[in-house]
């Protein structure tokens, strides 16, 4: 039985008796479901939500990527964007744009929740 594989996954090393065990691997921060994510912001919980993450991209791609994906999507929509770093040069351009945005850090991962502001604005 030694080196045996006690479940497939992602597998450690043997341990002292020889065996290898399968960890399940935690859930880290940055991969809270878009749900939690939506509820935990200022967001409308009702609209469709897409996700974009632009965090192994150079700057400015993060940017331009994510301004080009908002375009294509409806109002109604909220985006959900993952990045490595809080997109500081994003937020004007959401501000100007009529965006309304909330971002979180959690760990090494930055999430900004953004959604059209104007909706909300014509309703009142």
């Amino acid at each position: 039985m030694e080196g045996d594989v006690k479940a497939t996954g992602e597998n450690e090393p043997p341990n002292v008796f020889g065996t290898t065990v399968w960890v399940a691997p935690t859930k880290p921060a940055s991969m809270e479901s878009d749900a939690e994510l939506v509820a935990e912001s200022a967001a409308p919980r009702d609209r469709p939500v897409e996700r974009i993450d632009v965090g192994e991209l150079p700057p400015p791609e993060p940017l331009r990527e994510t301004l080009e994906r908002l375009a294509e999507l409806d109002d109604e929509a909220i985006l959900v964007q993952t990045n490595d770093r809080a997109p500081q040069h994003l937020y004007p351009q959401l501000s100007d744009r009529g965006y309304e945005f909330e971002t979180f850090e959690r760990g090494e991962s930055v999430t900004t929740v953004i959604w059209s502001g104007r909706n909300a604005e014509e309703g009142d």
